[in-house]
């Protein structure tokens, strides 16, 4: 049997039109990881469902048969450094890397998900059409919008594509530089007929995603997920979840999470409620009581991480009796003035309480997330997160702890999208392993190196696309783009200039300036006003 065949679908497919268009919609990593998607899995099922799309599934890995001469070639991207897999699917389908180069034979190549929205621009020469926001309803007006056109040539479907609200065709725009290595002077639509902003879409319903596939062979086996809140009230200001997404939604209960979550139910006995900020659904004890149910017994319940001072003993009870062993909360650092710096409302008490609730609870394990080089960080706020980690080991023996710590990565759209990484944050990994690891506590960095090209993509312009194909050239390693960066010198900024550079707020060119996010710039720069005033 094969892996598709081995998939329970939670929605009908249509049945082609004999005319309907042939497309591909791609994920650029394995089947196991792309299946687990929630994202990838509402836009196939989206395409899916009308008789006017032809749609053929393609991983890395393996693909359903794919049609000889697709019209569309969709991408889901949700990881900034699977674009090598979008290089490689492109060439495995004779389809030419840049937008450019491509004639009327070959399809549209389209793109969505979080990182084409927070920012496209690294990788604006190989997509012919970007799709900035929420798919609910972007994805079809895209596709009416394709229909209109069909049969013209390639530059009118484009022309008439970047007339629809949240649809961006890099090509229609032209980006200068002060000089080839040097800041950039302006980004313009190449006539008066292309918008000169592109507004991401945002979905404002109540009824959210859920899974329309489960399979074992997903990362999280046989899987069903439930989209319980989108977006985060919380803004923390250096996150993307939060500020890119506002604003902040709820899934209806009546008519919308209990109804999916039932229809999940007949199907998997693993439920996992997602969201940013899943606990702040203002009925949570409500989605709580119901999962609690006699019927509900044997269900395996996950739920993404929560909000520090909404772990109470009931959620931990609920989650323990439902084979759920540890739960994650974000605390970003032990310094109080680092997350007061950073918009976290949240006390050191509030944290330990979260411990002691979650044992209580009958759970075995606890995770927090912490991230080190935050503005305004200094070493002495690091060595508070020791002191934090040290008091709730001391407050909950016997719960088994984990610290995942990141290093800050400014995100577009976001009131810290001005800050570079700090190269202080690899000294601060390496303390706090050498400072948690003894006390029995386990310690994840993520990697520093990493963290920097994670940077680089994130606050990348179009320049950067020819060095992405070079490194991909020399190997998927950090000395590659090191590498890559020396033999461009000359002809685009240095790698310090993307990822440590304190860029002005206000006073320069942000590469994504013509895409208008959830917020307007005036209002980062106060919001990032407000956290330099706690610094001084």
């Amino acid at each position: 049997m094969s892996v598709f065949q081995q998939e329970r679908l939670l929605f009908t497919p249509a049945t082609p039109e004999n005319n309907a268009i042939p497309a591909i919609f791609a994920f650029p990593n394995e089947y196991t990881i792309g299946i687990t998607s929630l994202g990838f899995q509402v836009v196939w099922a989206t395409l899916a469902m009308r008789s006017d799309v032809d749609v053929s599934r393609l991983f890395t890995n393996l693909s359903e048969p794919l049609p000889k001469s697709p019209e569309l070639l969709g991408f889901s991207v949700s990881w900034e450094l699977d674009y090598i897999n979008i290089f490689n699917l492109l060439e495995s389908l004779d389809i030419p890397l840049h937008s450019v180069e491509r004639e009327e034979h070959h399809p549209l190549v389209f793109g969505g998900g979080t990182v084409l929205t927070a920012n496209p621009e690294p990788l604006a020469d190989f997509f012919d059409v970007i799709l900035l926001g929420d798919g609910e309803d972007l994805l079809d007006s895209f596709i009416d919008a394709y229909q209109q056109v069909r049969n013209a040539d390639r530059q009118t479907k484009l022309r008439h594509l970047a007339q629809v609200p949240g649809v961006y065709i890099p090509s229609l725009y032209e980006v200068t530089y002060h000089s080839p290595d040097g800041e950039i002077k302006a980004i313009a639509p190449i006539d008066s007929e292309i918008p000169p902003q592109v507004h991401k879409q945002t979905y404002r319903g109540n009824t959210l995603s859920a899974s329309t596939v489960v399979t074992e062979k997903a990362a999280w086996e046989n899987i069903y997920m439930v989209e319980v809140v989108r977006s985060c009230p919380e803004m923390c200001r250096f996150c993307l979840a939060s500020y890119l997404t506002l604003p902040f939604r709820t899934a209806s209960l009546e008519s919308s999470l209990i109804p999916a979550i039932k229809k999940g139910l007949k199907v998997t006995r693993r439920l996992g409620l997602l969201g940013a900020s899943v606990t702040q659904h203002p009925e949570f004890e409500a989605i709580l009581d119901y999962l609690s149910q006699p019927e509900y017994e044997d269900v395996r319940l996950s739920i993404a991480s929560v909000r520090t001072n909404t772990l109470t003993k009931k959620l931990a009870s609920t989650l323990a009796k439902r084979d759920t062993r540890s739960i994650t909360i974000a605390v970003e650092s032990g310094s109080s003035k680092v997350r007061q710096i950073v918009n976290k409302k949240l006390t050191n008490e509030e944290i330990i309480q979260a411990a002691i609730n979650a044992k209580a609870g009958g759970l075995k394990a606890l995770k927090l997330y912490g991230m080190v080089g935050i503005p305004g960080e200094e070493m002495s706020d690091v060595e508070e997160t020791v002191t934090m980690m040290s008091a709730i080991k001391k407050a909950v023996p016997g719960l088994r702890l984990t610290l995942g710590c990141s290093t800050f990565v400014p995100k577009s759209h976001t009131p810290f999208q001005w800050y570079g990484v700090n190269p202080e944050a690899k000294k601060r990994l390496k303390y706090l392993e050498k400072n948690l690891r003894p006390q029995g506590i386990d310690f994840r960095p993520e990697s520093y190196n990493w963290s920097v090209i994670q940077a680089l993509i994130s606050r990348g312009d179009r320049r950067l696309g020819k060095l992405l194909q070079l490194t991909r050239e020399f190997g998927d390693s950090v000395g590659s783009y090191k590498r890559a960066f020396k033999q461009l010198r000359g002809q685009m900024p240095t790698l310090d200039y993307y990822v440590r550079d304190r860029w002005e707020a206000g006073s320069r060119i942000l590469p994504w300036q013509h895409l208008q996010g959830a917020l307007p710039q005036k209002t980062l720069i106060k919001h990032l006003n407000e956290a330099l005033a706690i610094n001084n």
